[in-house]
């Protein structure tokens, strides 16, 4: 939905444009092989290994 697609209804309100389901993601990671993978990738994938470990650790 585009910024002109918004309609009001009887109210005079205009609604909110919302995400189609087909365009909804899991928000799961994307893995790549390591040789495309830069220092910046790296540096992440550390931050998310520890991320991980906490919400692990929090839970037990």
């Amino acid at each position: 939905m585009g910024r002109d697609e918004h309609r009001t209804n009887r109210r005079g309100r205009a609604r909110l444009a919302q995400t189609p389901q087909y365009a909804k993601t899991d928000s799961k990671a994307v893995e790549f092989s390591e040789e495309f993978g830069d220092h910046n990738d790296k540096i992440a994938q550390v931050r998310r290994r520890a991320a991980e470990k906490r919400v692990k650790n929090n839970r037990s």
